[in-house]
């Protein structure tokens, strides 16, 4: 009998890789407004933005003061004064391009999907998320997504698993898991849900919290292992 039944994937950083498609986009959008994106700069704006997120995570602000945001404080370091909601919005064209695999997440999902109950659970732009699963051609191999921005809630608070749990037929906790690269997110999430969670780390990053993951793996391959 297996372990597990239901299999719960975080997206960026995961399945997909949203730093190669984050660096695209900042690339493109600051092409088309004829600004030099240096790599100080580059470095910033990813500071600025894991900020915010964590804030949003800890429930300190909402989705949109991350995403409307985030550009106008980066420039306002810099002494200019810009529309963080029209840099956004274009932002958010070039970013909803990007569908870049991380490698054998496709070849994983789609060995799975016979035998388990697979389903997206992310935090983020309800558009976004689903553009680019589509693209990338995860999209018919999960059985349902849950993105925070229409669940109301998001990783690592109790109701959004809720809300999750309730959407999955016959659901069965002991033998359900949550895989993501997010300490603070997916695997502080599916603690506090009362599931098992499995730590993708493909950077070998040490873990300095102290929220203990069931599993940690380096490769997606080495998930076969554990269920």
């Amino acid at each position: 009998m297996k372990k597990y039944k239901t299999l719960l994937f975080d997206v960026d950083n995961t399945l997909l890789d949203f730093s190669a498609a984050e660096r695209e986009a900042l690339k493109s959008l600051f092409e088309e407004q004829k600004i030099a994106l240096t790599s100080e700069m580059e470095q910033r704006y990813l500071e600025i933005n894991q900020g915010l997120w964590k804030s949003f995570e800890e429930g300190k602000i909402d989705r949109d003061e991350v995403v409307n945001t985030r550009f106008s404080l980066l420039f306002k370091e810099h002494g200019k004064e810009v529309d963080g909601v029209f840099l956004e919005k274009r932002y958010r064209t070039y970013l909803d391009q990007g569908h870049q695999l991380v490698e054998g997440a496709l070849e994983l999902a789609a060995s799975l999907q016979n035998e388990y109950d697979l389903y997206i659970v992310t935090n983020g732009v309800a558009t976004t998320q689903d553009k680019r699963l589509r693209a990338s051609g995860l999209y018919p191999l999960f059985k349902d997504i849950f993105v925070s921005e229409t669940v109301g809630f998001q990783k690592p608070m109790k109701q959004y698993f809720d809300f999750v749990f309730a959407k999955i037929p016959n659901i069965t906790l002991e033998k359900t898991i949550i895989i993501g690269d997010t300490l603070n997110s997916d695997i502080k999430g599916g603690y506090l849900a009362g599931i098992d969670t499995c730590w993708y780390n493909p950077e070998q990053k040490t873990n300095q919290t102290d929220i203990k993951p069931t599993y940690e793996i380096q490769n997606l391959k080495e998930l076969y292992n554990i269920l």
